[in-house]
């Protein structure tokens, strides 16, 4: 029982009944979640766990959070229920480890391992965002390469651009955006409208080049433009290599990075190893070194959630 392993970390009657508390609460939850189990099938018990999950992110989250969830989960590109539960046992467990080996508190414990499995979410909006970077970065790819290509046949920006959509390359959003700029092309009698409104959905160096060979080709109906248009395809080629390239070598350093980071919380143990174990639960006593030691917690937690957002967010595709 887990007031038996920590019977030797309190010094008074009181805390033995305030953990003995917490240790019947906690085997309340584990009773409700079997009863709850055992009256309907496993499948059920996850699924009233997802939806109730689902419902609370959907009155308190933001709206950033609400609007790329829904653009991934369009895609099939969302965590699944066991994505979910595997972050919250790793986030749960390697904030509980922590939490013990820097307070021997297991109060310390539960409040530590509750802000982690609260911070999944927010994890989860970075990965959806990195995600969805990508895939639009990919259609993006796709809508520029075909469009020089059927071009090369059709001779027409607005014709290319259908032959694009008709051959079913492109998924939404970008299938629908193509499909606004064909509309505005007829609608205006021109392309400048409907290459402006590309261009701002989509500022990629690509889009905005290619758009540019389109525009001087309109204005100046040159005739011989294979040459040109080839040249803008090695372009792509090349630029699409080195973000792909870029992509494994910051899928590689941040492996090194979330390493490195959890690798940090474990300098404590070099000061036990140096002082002692129960010399550091001594001084544990101290409040000051409950606050410093809290805060190595805090700024390590900051640099590692600083650098996964970079990670997600600066996908190098612009």
């Amino acid at each position: 029982m887990i007031v038996i392993i920590l019977v030797d970390r309190y010094e008074n009657v009181g805390d033995y009944m305030f953990v003995g508390l917490l240790e019947v609460i906690l085997v309340g939850f584990v009773l409700i979640f079997i009863v709850t189990y055992r009256s309907s099938s496993g499948n059920g018990v996850y699924r009233f766990i997802n939806e109730q999950a689902q419902k609370a992110y959907g009155i308190y989250a933001p709206y950033s959070f609400k609007e790329i969830s829904s653009k991934v989960r369009k895609l099939g590109l969302n965590y699944t229920t066991k994505d979910y539960a595997v972050q919250i046992v790793l986030f749960g467990g390697i904030a509980a480890a922590i939490a013990y080996l820097y307070f021997y508190s297991l109060i310390v414990v539960i409040i530590y391992v509750v802000i982690a499995i609260a911070a999944v979410p927010y994890v989860a909006y970075l990965n959806y965002k990195r995600r969805y970077s990508e895939f639009l970065f990919e259609q993006i790819q796709v809508y520029t390469t075909n469009t020089i290509m059927e071009f090369a046949t059709t001779q027409a920006f607005v014709k290319s651009l259908e032959g694009v959509v008709e051959s079913g390359v492109l998924e939404d959003p970008v299938l629908s955006d193509v499909k606004t700029m064909i509309a505005l092309s007829y609608e205006k009698g021109d392309v400048y409208d409907s290459i402006a409104y590309m261009n701002a959905k989509y500022p990629y160096y690509m889009v905005k080049n290619m758009h540019q060979l389109f525009l001087q080709v309109t204005k100046e109906g040159a005739k011989d433009t294979q040459e040109t248009f080839d040249n803008m395809l090695q372009d792509i080629d090349a630029l699409v290599e080195g973000v792909y390239r870029d992509r494994m070598d910051r899928a590689e350093f941040h492996k090194q990075f979330l390493l490195f980071g959890v690798a940090l919380y474990g300098l404590v143990m070099l000061i036990q190893l140096l002082l002692g174990v129960e010399s550091y639960i001594s001084l544990l006593n101290t409040w000051w070194l409950k606050i410093l030691l809290h805060l190595v917690v805090f700024i390590n937690t900051w640099f590692l959630l600083k650098g996964e957002r970079f990670y997600n967010e600066n996908v190098g595709a612009e």
